[in-house]
């Protein structure tokens, strides 16, 4: 299943909901798309459709679940699979106040046995793939030891698949943030975990910002996981994809996407009443790098709070980069303009 190097995008709280996640299937065919974490208790008693729900443009899609009950998660599975997911994925790894009150996430690096129970109970009750994000260790540890028991118990239960966020993490003093900035940075520690268990599939996570990091760290992984570098600079996808998945299998030019993200957007207000502000916060870093992308951001900060925004205001803030560069993004060109946008990103560097 994981002949090739496994691209994905991290699931981030607040930032990979389903609408990111559809706009970046637009830029990226290929890599492997993950929600948010959503707690056991959302799946089995929560509104099902609010947190499961998805678009099926959006495929190859994971769920990240959160939680540290084996029956619960068993029974989540058996809901997860029926809704279509590729993967399931169980969070070892996140290290905020809520995660800890509930004693799941980062806290379960301290009980490797239950982890191990928890996707062994998983394994037993579905056919799609089970996986675990972990981080490096807890706090002060020092060496591989946390991180070792751990893999050591789901191979025991024939986990084969790890992703592994390349940081500590802090359990007092240190905010989520500050947990994904200050602990130091281990990729060795990663990739001698590769080394000492050769068959299972290991995704390393954690400061990956562009392809050549990509280039350097897969020869000694499996795959590699993007986080916020996705959200902030999407385009980047677009490259991996090409890349890694073959030339041209992402081609769409930010014209195209921008265009094909608009017609969701108005279909999502008009049929489903989504608020535009929860689409279009998204789009804020689409012409990253672009020369314009400071006067796209501008205009979306100045008009979107008025009540009246609009798609059509979106259509204006893309017309805004003419403003600023002369070059026009979308398909309707001002007369005079020379469009250097519309056209298919390097697929490769």
């Amino acid at each position: 299943m994981y002949r090739r190097p496994l691209i994905s995008v991290a699931p981030m709280m607040d930032w990979t909901d389903r609408h990111e996640r559809y706009l970046l299937r637009l830029i990226a065919t290929k890599i492997l798309l993950y929600t948010e974490m959503i707690h056991v208790g959302a799946v089995l008693h929560g509104e099902r459709d609010r947190h499961l729900a998805y678009s099926p443009e959006e495929h190859p899609l994971a769920i990240q679940l959160g939680g540290a009950d084996p029956s619960q998660l068993a029974q989540c599975a058996a809901i997860v699979e029926e809704w279509g997911f590729f993967e399931i994925n169980l969070n070892v790894g996140c290290p905020s106040d809520r995660v800890q009150h509930g004693q799941f996430g980062a806290c379960l690096m301290a009980q490797p046995a239950r982890v191990a129970e928890c996707v062994a109970r998983m394994q037993d009750t579905v056919n799609i793939p089970i996986s675990v994000k972990c981080r490096t260790g807890l706090d002060n540890d020092e060496g591989i030891d946390r991180l070792f028991t751990l893999v050591t118990h789901l191979h025991q239960v024939g986990c084969d698949k790890l992703i592994v966020h390349a940081r500590h993490a802090w359990l007092n003093g240190l905010s989520p943030k500050q947990n994904r900035q200050i602990p130091p940075l281990n990729y060795q520690l990663v990739y001698e975990i590769k080394r000492l268990f050769p068959m299972m599939h290991v995704t390393l996570n954690g400061g990956i910002q562009n392809h050549k990091q990509i280039q350097q760290v897969l020869p000694k992984v499996d795959g590699v996981m993007v986080g916020r570098a996705a959200y902030q600079q999407p385009f980047l996808l677009q490259e991996v994809d090409n890349l890694y998945y073959g030339r041209g299998v992402s081609s769409k030019s930010r014209v195209e996407v921008l265009d094909s993200y608009l017609d969701y957007v108005l279909v999502q207000q008009q049929q489903f009443g989504v608020p535009l502000s929860a689409m279009v916060r998204h789009l804020f870093h689409f012409f990253h790098g672009v020369p314009g992308a400071k006067a796209w951001r501008r205009y979306l900060s100045d008009n979107l709070p008025r009540g009246n925004a609009s798609v059509a205001t979106l259509r204006e803030a893309a017309k805004s980069i003419c403003i600023e560069d002369g070059r026009c993004p979308t398909n309707s060109h001002q007369e005079g303009h020379s469009c250097q946008l519309n056209h298919s990103l390097p697929s490769s560097p």
